[in-house]
């Protein structure tokens, strides 16, 4: 009886890591594509031949789904909840899932800087919690409108020091960070209550970090489904140049296991990227490699818990963003095979 007992045990074991791979997403986030394309850049796969980026990405380099960012009330419209939509389409139409990654701000917030919305300003924590729950449900409520569902929706960009700053900055007051999670989390569950919502902290090679902020949120009542992480071995060596690739690599894995575990809920990989210098087609070469292992280790290597990564915006040409993974004739330089290997 114990051993049929141990054999079952096993199977379930080895049932559910073969799900959690088969369920494995490789994924790009894509907020610059239409500035791109409005800009006449034209995409090619590596024969030459002109491609629509997303149709590229999703039939040469088995991308699932895409990223997109919102903004609240941002300058022309870029990163609005329209440009959001009309991406959503064109990836649906595709048969390719959607992770929306609220800011939360009318431009970029990350560690650096998570600036309050102008129309927001002066409000109080209490009419603030209500302008992040009516922000994400309109949003929300605009994709499901038009027959769009997000699979996973992160409630803030990077909130390693919190959100909406200085209201909600994790060391000045982390109860009030804390509450603005739970606010976006609640409103995303009215809309859609099977997604998946994600806290997306930077650093994912930082232990000490996701102790410190994740438990925060947990003891001031914010609730999440997924961690997701950002993994930037070039930006982390940047800071610190006693690092080096591999070693923040091996970290990050040991990072997913630790925090899957404490948690108890998946990860995922919602950002990274490798440098691209055409100049130095090795440096491509060394992050295709870098990007296997990653995706490998990612995939076999967490106890089935990690479920997928996200390149930061693939299609990026050179010259403006270092980490992108195409060349600049628009075509996939080698760090994109990572994805096929």
């Amino acid at each position: 009886m114990m051993k049929l007992l141990l054999v079952s045990m096993v199977m379930a074991l080895v049932s559910q890591s073969a799900f959690a791979q088969s369920d494995f997403v490789k994924g790009a986030d894509v907020g610059f594509l239409t500035g791109q394309e409005k800009h006449s850049v034209k995409f090619h796969d590596c024969d030459g031949k002109e491609r629509e980026c997303l149709e590229l990405l999703k039939n040469d380099y088995q991308m699932k789904a895409i990223r997109m960012r919102v903004w609240v009330n941002p300058r022309g419209g870029m990163n609005d909840k329209y440009e959001l939509l009309a991406m959503a389409k064109r990836a649906k139409a595709l048969g390719m899932d959607l992770m929306v990654d609220f800011h939360y701000s009318d431009s970029w917030a990350d560690p650096a800087k998570q600036p309050i919305p102008e129309a927001w300003k002066n409000h109080s924590y209490k009419q603030m919690k209500k302008d992040v729950r009516q922000h994400t449900i309109d949003v929300l409520s605009l994709l499901k409108a038009n027959g769009i569902e997000s699979r996973w929706v992160q409630v803030g960009n990077e909130t390693a020091n919190g959100l909406l700053w200085p209201m909600g900055h994790i060391e000045q007051n982390p109860k009030q960070y804390a509450g603005f999670i739970r606010a976006g989390y609640d409103a995303v569950k009215k809309v859609f209550p099977q997604a998946i919502v994600i806290v997306h902290l930077d650093r994912g090679h930082l232990q000490s970090l996701y102790d410190y902020n994740l438990d925060i949120v947990k003891k001031y009542g914010g609730k999440f489904d997924m961690i997701g992480m950002s993994l930037y071995p070039y930006w982390a060596m940047q800071d610190h140049p006693e690092l080096n690739p591999d070693g923040i690599i091996t970290d990050c894995m040991a990072n997913i296991r630790h925090c899957s575990e404490k948690y108890g809920c998946d990860v995922m990989i919602v950002e990274t990227g490798f440098e691209v210098d055409e100049q130095h087609p090795e440096k491509m070469d060394e992050g295709r490699r870098q990007l296997t292992r990653v995706i490998r280790e990612a995939r076999n290597e967490t106890n089935g818990r990690c479920r997928g990564v996200f390149y930061w915006e693939p299609q990026c040409l050179p010259g403006g963003y270092k980490l992108g993974a195409f060349n600049s004739n628009a075509a996939p330089t080698a760090i994109m095979e990572a994805f096929n290997e």
